[in-house]
Order: C-alpha cells, then structure tokens, then sequence
C-alpha cells in the first residue's frame, strides 16, 4: 500500500508539471508570436523605405509574394495561440495537444520570418544597427525551449492517439 501510494503521487507530480510546462510552452509561442510580428512589421517598412534600382524594393513583386506568406503564416499563428490561451482560462482537456500545436507552429512560423526578414534587409540585417539580426538569434533559442518543433508534432500525434 505505501508504494501504490507513491505511485499516485509521482503520477499526480508528473501531471502537475506537464500542465506547469505546458503553461510554459503556450507562453513562449505567444512570445514567439509576439517577435515574429514585430519583425514582420519592420521588414514591411523597411521594403516601403529602401530604394533599389531608382524604386522601392516594396514593388517587387517577389517580395510581395514573400511578405504575403509571412503575414499568411502569422494570421494562421493568432489563431492557434488564441485558442491556446483560451484553453488555459478555460481549463479544457485538449490542452496539452494546444500546447503542442502553438509551440510547434510557432517554431516554424517564427524562424521562416526571420529568415525571411534577414534577407529582404540584405547584408545589413545581420549587422548591430538593425535588431532583425537579434530576431533571428532569437527565433533560434526559442525554438529549443521547452521543445522543439519534431518533439511537439511527435507529442500531438501521440496526444491525439497515433
């Protein structure tokens, strides 16, 4: 009896720190979200401002079509880390799969911004003058923290049975 005991409580310990980081986890990708707007939103103006060729480089379509999927991307993140947050103020069982989700969306919606934001600023995005260079080094930390995005797609697909 006193080992089934200690059962119950490590498995009501693990249960208490699995909420606890996916509390964590739901909070790093609404930071996430948070900086990938940000540098999204200074790329935009930045493509307004710079000229090239006697135009802004804003009128290129190529790199029309690049900021279109990143604001894409980010509008679908909204979506998946609103609900997120939903979930914790409303205590659902789904969760953990939400944490999941946000944090590996996140992942990969933050690094294809930065990347992207770097190479639309060209040679001076990596420099100190500008922080999109800190952009990127941080997308890269944060998509470690608390998982990265094969962990949290391997935890969802688990999470929901396969």
């Amino acid at each position: 009896t006193l080992s089934s005991s200690s059962a119950a409580s490590d498995v009501y310990k693990r249960q208490i720190l699995n909420k606890a980081l996916d509390y964590g986890r739901i909070c790093l990708a609404a930071e996430m979200l948070g900086s990938a707007t940000e540098c999204f939103e200074r790329t935009v103006a930045y493509l307004k401002e710079r000229d090239q060729f006697g135009v802004k480089i804003g009128s290129f379509q190529a790199l029309q079509h690049r900021a279109a999927k990143m604001y894409i991307e980010l509008e679908l993140s909204k979506s998946v880390v609103l609900d997120a947050l939903s979930a914790i103020d409303d205590k659902r069982a789904d969760l953990p799969q939400l944490a999941s989700l946000a944090k590996a969306r996140l992942n990969d919606v933050f690094e294809l911004v930065s990347n992207e934001a770097v190479q639309m600023h060209g040679g001076i995005g990596v420099t100190d003058e500008l922080d999109i260079g800190f952009f990127l080094k941080r997308s890269r930390v944060a998509s470690q923290i608390l998982g990265n995005s094969s962990f949290h797609r391997d935890r969802y697909a688990s999470l929901c049975g396969y």
